[in-house]
């Protein structure tokens, strides 16, 4: 099972999310390393204390239009795996990661215009570059697009899927940082459905033992942030 680190960057910190309310976050303060909010310190250490070579990295001022790419990506892209979400909806934005290093691009639905934008960088980018993300808030797809908007993650992820995808995440805002754990079911009927895809839980990992569930219900792995940085899940429950 693939657990993958997740560093937020706002500010050029890596904050700590909670709940998707982002006016909120603060720079993060983890057991891994006394320096609170410097990404490149955090990725450092979940590399060498963790073991982790993949990285999920949300470049939220880039998401939510205040600033353009984060500086801080093209040094995190020379520590470790990355896949990026910046707001991505066109291929151009698409490309300035790739050209910083970046492997793979998150597209999220929370910005993806619709399905058409979504092919266009399917058909424009390099095969296995567009990593997917069906963002929800308490269950229900965030998206622009009208027809997608408030969709539940099963209808939303037939009407985008796309034989070209191989990566899926599926995160929940209103999880993350929360502590309230995942929801697992909806992982088990979107592997029963889309059996194909490499799905990527996010939102709500507690322990080793969410982590255990979620690859029962088929996840192929587990975006995992908080669980990490308190102590809980650490070099020995990840052997």
């Amino acid at each position: 099972m693939r657990v993958v680190g997740v560093i937020d960057l706002k500010d050029g910190l890596a904050v700590h999310a909670v709940r998707g309310e982002r006016e909120r976050y603060r720079p993060v303060s983890s057991v891994l390393t006394g320096q609170d909010g410097d990404p490149l310190a955090l990725a450092r250490a979940l590399r060498s204390e963790l073991g982790l070579e993949e990285l999920y990295v949300a470049d939220l001022d880039a998401i939510t239009g205040a600033r353009s790419l984060s500086p801080a990506i093209g040094a995190l892209a020379h520590e470790a795996n990355l896949m990026v979400d910046a707001g991505v909806s066109e291929p151009e934005r698409a490309r300035e990661l790739l050209a910083l290093g970046v492997p793979r691009v998150i597209v999220g639905t929370e910005t993806l215009s619709g399905p058409g934008a979504l092919d266009r960088l399917l058909t424009e980018l390099p095969a296995g570059a567009v990593v997917l993300s069906i963002d929800l808030r308490d269950g229900r797809l965030l998206s622009p697009d009208p027809q997608l908007a408030g969709l539940a993650a099963p209808e939303a992820l037939a009407r985008l899927h796309d034989a070209r995808l191989r990566d899926v995440i599926v995160l929940d805002l209103t999880r993350v940082g929360s502590g309230a754990g995942l929801d697992v079911a909806l992982i088990a009927e979107l592997h029963a459905a889309f059996g194909e895809l490499e799905l990527l839980a996010g939102g709500g990992v507690r322990d080793v033992d969410d982590l255990r569930a979620l690859e029962a219900a088929g996840a192929a792995g587990a975006l995992v942030a908080t669980a990490l940085h308190r102590g809980v899940i650490g070099a020995r429950e990840l052997r």
